[in-house]
């Protein structure tokens, strides 16, 4: 039964001082009364003190109304069904039948009502919890165990108890185990069952794969992949390479060790047909494997026939240039021009050679890569204003910058110009000219190394290094201390160390918009001794290349652009950075150059940006992605004719795994927590009959505090006010 009753707290102290207070100011009333000789109003006054002191003294008891609340209506049970992305994990296994998924499962389950025994002690009410219909941005989609569990203990009227069917996985809000403690502090126990296995089922997993935006026709292309194995077996397999016309491109075999991940490349034969091509790489589905549609990932690449324009600086012909500019002529990919100054003779003539340095912007601006030699800033070499241009069109066009230093020790004359600022490594001054040894030396590939495509000397990982420490060594090397903040180092001296380790000789470092690359041996030459050209033509070319390549990304005569990340994946801002030209073929330093992004949906965005300071006419801007899909880019100059396009994907960010174990570590942390107990698939019964033998729920209070409560408060304010106004008309203030 419903009731109301009123509590005081009767502790000896507060009575005894609430007594004392009435008392004293009855006493002082009545004495002031018989002596007062004023108006009659007097006792009004007087009257009004003492309610107020009565007031307080109540106040001082803390009186406090309880009403019991007995609920005739069933208790109520809450039931929470996690329908996030990771529930469609297939791992239920059931015996003669083929794994169903998680959310499957909990389907079965709901189409036979399992709540059912319980609907005669209980009024229950499912609900499912999926943040992927509130959040429009698909990078929000995931799992809030805390927010699910928060909203079905704080109903009104709170249920008696709280079932939660979940894998376990959040990825969104405070941890649940905080929503856990606020249940038991409501008297709501969480029960809870995790769906789904809490290790991989027998299943392999093409994880990753990073394929470029374009590529060059007739050029290979290395792409790295990796494999998950979830078997508990060695697996042998294949990674097959097919176009959208299921034409075999390659194949790549596979020894995956047990429960491992694996990490291979796949090498692409080279159209002989510019034009974009659509690539599917597969493996074939294993016996006894849980899973199917992971074994396969779809790319496409952009063929395109270009040249690659470099330039090589020079001093004297010594091997390492010599069999360089050879490697380079030959290459062809790539358009040569050398800046050979010998010190003596002067410019060397010659087909690819070039009376002087470029004498503008926009000449220079023409090279994608430039290699810098044993060649320094002096009389006879560079001037400060041409190593300042080569400073800017690294930083502000994009372009690639190779340091090759030799036994001269030309670029300690760098030292001050724009130049040194771009080396990857410190030079050490006391060895100007670098050291040099009767004993061979060899190039160390460093963890950074191995997965670099600049070292990729062949195609299997194990064979790469192999190679690697196969190729012939060097006699002398530059004076490096270390390398540079932000630098990658790609490979180490194999014997020689200084104060700060092994010392750098194939470092690299972005510099503003570009790259930089430092080579401190001269004797790649070596790497033909009985192999001719393969290591050194393909090295430098996978240099050129990986130098120059941002620079293609989208190109007319009268603009180029590229953008990155290359590759974005819904919510990332995709930053651009264009160069415009003029009719004559000089960056363009007035106007502007419009931006516009094509959704899959057919909307469209426009970025519109006025040229940066500087002369070399760039122009940036950036773009957030949203939608998923492929994007089309167009990019036109205001001053010149001339549109530049490109086609950008952007990949969907999901941020829940589908394929990933179940966690039940948190499932039971939020039964502990609250009070409740934990099960896997198979105990959902046994928990049912848990929640059946819960005792009837307290009857239910609701309390008013009357001493603490506003109303109250203003009250005592109004009788004080009234006394103090009344004091003051009769004068006694």
């Amino acid at each position: 039964m419903n009731g109301t009753s009123w509590i005081l707290d009767l502790s000896a102290g507060r009575v005894a001082l609430a007594a004392l207070a009435v008392g004293l100011s009855a006493v002082m009333a009545v004495a002031l009364h018989r002596r007062a000789r004023g108006p009659r109003g007097s006792r009004l006054v007087e009257g009004l003190r003492l309610l107020f002191v009565l007031l307080l003294a109540a106040t001082l008891l803390r009186p406090e109304r309880v009403r019991r609340i007995v609920s005739e209506e069933l208790p109520r049970l809450a039931i929470g069904i996690d329908a996030s992305g990771s529930m469609a994990t297939r791992d239920i296994v059931r015996e003669g039948l083929a794994p169903v998924s998680r959310a499957d499962w909990i389907g079965e389950r709901i189409e036979e009502r399992f709540w059912a025994p319980l609907e005669e002690a209980f009024d229950v009410a499912v609900e499912t919890f999926d943040t992927a219909e509130d959040a429009p941005d698909p990078a929000e989609h995931g799992t809030d165990l805390h927010g699910a569990i928060e909203r079905a203990v704080r109903a009104d009227p709170p249920p008696r108890a709280l079932l939660l069917l979940s894998d376990g996985d959040w990825n969104l809000g405070p941890p649940p185990a905080l929503a856990a403690a606020d249940a038991r502090a409501r008297g709501v126990p969480v029960y809870t069952v995790t769906v789904g296995r809490d290790r991989h089922l027998p299943d392999l997993d093409l994880h990753s794969l990073a394929a470029p935006a374009f590529a060059l026709v007739e050029e290979t292309v290395s792409i790295p992949f990796s494999v998950r194995n979830h078997f508990a077996r060695e697996v042998r397999t294949e990674a097959v390479l097919r176009t959208a016309e299921g034409v075999e491109v390659a194949r790549r075999a596979l020894v995956l060790p047990p429960l491992s991940r694996t990490a291979a490349d796949l090498i692409l034969a080279s159209p002989r047909e510019a034009g974009a091509v659509e690539y599917t790489l597969a493996l074939p589905v294993e016996p006894g494997e849980a899973r199917e549609d992971n074994n396969a990932r779809e790319f496409r690449i952009d063929w395109r026939r270009e040249q690659l324009r470099v330039l090589v600086l020079e001093t004297e012909p010594r091997w390492e240039y010599r069999f360089l500019r050879n490697a380079l002529v030959r290459d062809p990919g790539v358009s040569v021009d050398v800046l050979l100054l010998h010190p003596e003779i002067g410019p060397a003539a010659g087909p690819h050679y070039r009376a002087a340095f470029p004498d503008s912007r926009a000449a220079l601006s023409d090279y994608d890569v430039v290699f810098v030699g044993d060649i320094g800033v002096a009389d006879g070499e560079l001037t400060e204003d041409q190593a300042r241009l080569l400073a800017e069109l690294t930083r502000q066009q994009a372009g690639g910058l190779i340091f090759l230093p030799g036994p001269q020790g030309r670029q300690r004359t760098l030292r001050g110009t724009e130049l040194e600022a771009l080396l990857p490594v410190e030079v050490d001054l006391s060895r100007p000219t670098g050291s040099g040894f009767p004993v061979p030396a060899r190039l160390l590939l460093t963890e950074q190394g191995r997965d670099h495509f600049l070292t990729r000397l062949a195609s299997d990982p194990e064979r790469n290094e192999a190679v690697w420490r196969a190729l012939p060594g060097f006699h002398w090397q530059a004076p490096v201390l270390r390398a540079r903040p932000g630098a990658e180092i790609l490979a180490v001296h194999s014997d020689m160390r200084t104060e700060y380790g092994r010392m750098p000789l194939l470092v690299t470092r972005p510099a503003g918009r570009g790259q930089v690359l430092f080579m401190g041996t001269d004797a790649a030459w070596r790497w033909r001794r009985g192999v001719e050209d393969t290591f050194h033509y393909r090295f430098w070319g996978q240099v050129v290349r990986w130098m120059a390549r941002q620079r293609h990304l989208a190109r007319t005569e009268s603009i180029r652009f590229f953008y990155h990340p290359e590759t974005p994946s819904a919510g990332d801002r995709v930053f651009f950075h264009a160069t415009a030209f003029d009719a004559e073929g000089a960056p363009l330093e007035d106007g502007l150059v419009e931006m516009t992004i094509r959704a899959p949906d057919g909307g469209e965005e426009t970025v519109r940006r006025t040229p940066e300071p500087g002369g070399w006419g760039v122009f940036t801007g950036s773009w957030l992605a949203r939608a998923p899909g492929r994007h089309l880019l167009r990019a036109v100059p205001s001053e010149a004719d001339g549109v530049a396009e490109a086609e950008l994907t952007v990949t969907a960010t999901l941020i829940e795994a589908v394929g990933q174990p179940a966690r039940p570590d948190v499932m039971d942390e939020i039964a502990r927590v609250s009070g409740g107990e934990s099960a896997g698939t198979d105990g959902l019964a046994a928990l049912l009959e848990r929640i059946r033998a819960l005792p009837v729920a307290a009857p239910r209070e609701e309390r008013l505090r009357l001493w603490s409560h506003p109303a109250w408060v203003g009250f005592l304010l109004l009788v004080g006010a009234a006394y103090w106004a009344g004091r003051k008309l009769l004068g006694r203030l």
